[in-house]
């Protein structure tokens, strides 16, 4: 284990949960506790409750309760370890190393790090001085003013070949560093390295915890090739990992929905607007980890990208690609933009309340993705009404998880007019593999317990209350007894549980062949 139950208590003791909580929540004094409005929902009278002595709070109107660790996790969107060092910091304490890394290899992360951060403070004096002020020019002209360059640290690389480069190695930093924090290429025109960004507005990327982990660059020059560059992989930076702008968001209003954009620029508009829990996956195909991370922030993040081709594709490979992760209460919302419309121009235009009701009237998953089969789509003969039925089984077919994949199957089968299943009393089980699926679930729950998703997904669990022992066959009957092994029951029961599911998943395409 890293971290120690010693030092998770030393951290306790030194960082009261009060101390932490104040930060977003008015508390006052209330006899041995402190309490104040719930951090988790809006309420009017209080119910948030926090006792430093017993290093715990608790919220009455949500139940949520816990310790500062917790906290931190709950409001702010971390992992256990990210709080664990940043309340280590807070409290002064130094935290042994990882078990992964060796000394040698964080050496080298530190020292990439110490290369960013230096190369962030060289764009920086770049873009306020002399040679940033057509740089300084575009951004004023993207209503991209003082305040909101030094919140996202903005800065600027300047034309040349190896500025940063020679700056760098003056600090100290050699050309293998700078290489492995994607500052620097090596091999062209006869150089030994050079400067990767040249002529470009520079914008930080910070990891979950707030570290600088690389840079999103834009080319000062609209023929710029490419207009947009990002670091490349490194130790610190994968790109498809990463939110642009996440840790701000995380620290902003929880009552804020939570929007995904495409490009910085889109963020930096929004977020100095009125929309501060705004990120960005840095002009890529939205990934099922940038989703992940999303949803710690909240259970429905609204995508809404550009209102272009480009922008309505990327939507459609955003669709797909949650479709895979989806899992109970966790999904995505679809915004749509005007044609040819993006946050940035539309903030610069003033037409705040059209963003406004583009994100109020994000349709849910499902919707989005009914919408793009079926909207416009020619149904005037069955080979076509099969086509759209055929993309809509193939969508609902890549949800892994299988509580949704059912729920998602029946909405499918509904709105293409399927009949209803029967809602009368649950009909005695009379198949063989449901009869003995039944029995060993009853007779092993232990074992059963962790199966429960696939059980529901298996469409078997109306049966259960009919269920009759005397229909289980007389050679079956020892498999119900205490003293099976309990693997064998395992893989048995999955076993039993994959086939009953390939055929409920037979029986939706029946009903939808049907409709």
């Amino acid at each position: 284990m890293r971290f120690s139950p010693e030092i998770l208590d030393e951290i306790r003791s030194r960082v009261p949960v009060s101390q932490i909580a104040g930060r977003r929540v008015a508390l006052r004094r209330s006899g041995r506790e402190w309490k104040g409005l719930s951090p988790f929902q809006q309420e009017r009278t209080p119910s948030f409750f926090v006792n430093d002595h017993k290093r715990f709070y608790h919220c009455f109107s949500s139940g949520r309760h816990g310790d500062v660790f917790r906290f931190l996790m709950e409001t702010e969107g971390m992992t256990f370890p990210e709080a664990v060092e940043a309340l280590a910091s807070e409290a002064g304490i130094d935290l042994p190393a990882g078990p992964i890394e060796g000394f040698a290899g964080r050496s080298r992360r530190h020292g990439i790090l110490e290369a960013l951060l230096a190369a962030a403070a060289f764009f920086r004096e770049a873009l306020e001085g002399e040679v940033g002020e057509d740089a300084r020019g575009l951004l004023d002209r993207r209503a991209v003013g003082t305040s909101a360059r030094d919140r996202f640290g903005m800065g600027y690389a300047p034309l040349g070949w190896d500025r940063l480069r020679t700056h760098l190695k003056d600090l100290g930093f050699d050309d293998e560093i700078l290489a492995e924090a994607g500052l620097v290429g090596t091999g062209a025109r006869g150089l030994a390295a050079f400067d990767r960004f040249r002529d470009r507005i520079m914008l930080p990327i910070h990891d979950a915890s707030g570290r600088l982990v690389g840079f999103g660059a834009r080319a000062l020059a609209d023929d710029g090739s490419p207009k947009y560059l990002n670091s490349p992989e490194t130790r610190v930076f994968r790109k498809g990992e990463l939110l642009f702008n996440f840790h701000r968001a995380r620290t902003a209003d929880p009552a804020q929905p939570l929007v995904v954009v495409e490009g910085y620029l889109d963020v930096v508009a929004l977020e100095r607007s009125q929309w501060q829990r705004t990120v960005s996956p840095m002009g890529t195909a939205l990934t099922g980890e940038q989703l992940h991370l999303a949803w710690r922030l909240s259970d429905e993040p609204v995508l809404l990208l550009d209102g272009d081709g480009a922008g309505r594709r990327a939507t459609d490979r955003a669709i797909d690609a949650a479709l895979s992760e989806l899992l109970p209460g966790r999904s995505l919302r679809i915004g749509r933009l005007p044609d040819g419309q993006d946050p940035d121009g539309m903030v610069r235009a003033g037409r705040l309340d059209e963003i406004a009701e583009a994100v109020e009237g994000a349709l849910p998953l499902v919707d989005a993705l009914w919408l793009r089969e079926t909207g416009g789509a020619d149904a005037s003969t069955p080979e076509r009404r099969a086509a759209i039925e055929s993309r809509l089984v193939a969508a609902v077919d890549r949800i892994r998880d299988p509580l949704v994949r059912r729920h998602y199957a029946d909405e499918i089968a509904r709105r293409l007019g399927a009949p209803p299943p029967d809602q009368g009393p649950p009909q005695r089980p009379t198949d063989a593999d449901e009869i003995l699926t039944l029995a060993l679930i009853e007779a092993h729950p232990s074992v059963a317990g962790p199966l429960a998703g696939d059980i529901a997904a298996a469409g078997i669990a109306g049966a259960a209350c009919s269920f009759d022992h005397e229909d289980l066959p007389p050679g079956d009957r020892w498999l119900t007894g205490p003293d099976v092994d309990s693997d064998l029951v395992r893989t048995l029961l999955s076993e039993l549980l994959r086939l009953l599911q390939r055929r409920a998943r037979l029986r939706v395409e029946a009903a939808l062949d049907a409709a």
